[in-house]
């Protein structure tokens, strides 16, 4: 499913403009980003939260020149799902 997809539901679903609810739905992905920039994690009660998440400082490789790189400490945005959602998703989509 694509952002186009989503705003096209919501709009036939609550019956507002397609353009309106494309920019509710900008408006919400750029505070979302601003949060986490600013340091502040995202709460969504029920849906899941979006954090930040620090990755430690590790030795990597550069396979082509044979030599190996320190990689800093660095923070990352990541996504957690509420537990509601997880089981949701559990019980509700099949393995192939």
């Amino acid at each position: 499913m694509t952002k186009a997809d989503i705003v096209a539901k919501v709009s036939e679903k609550l019956g507002i403009e397609k353009n309106d609810v494309q920019a509710t739905i900008e408006s919400f992905m750029e505070e979302v980003k601003t949060s986490l920039e600013g340091g502040d994690n995202v709460y969504l009660r029920g849906f899941g939260s979006f954090i930040i998440k620090t990755r430690a400082e590790k030795t990597g490789r550069n396979i082509s020149k044979n030599t190996t790189i320190k990689i800093p400490a660095h923070n990352i945005p990541a996504f957690k799902p509420a537990k509601v959602f997880v089981e949701g998703v559990k019980t509700n989509v099949s393995v192939d």
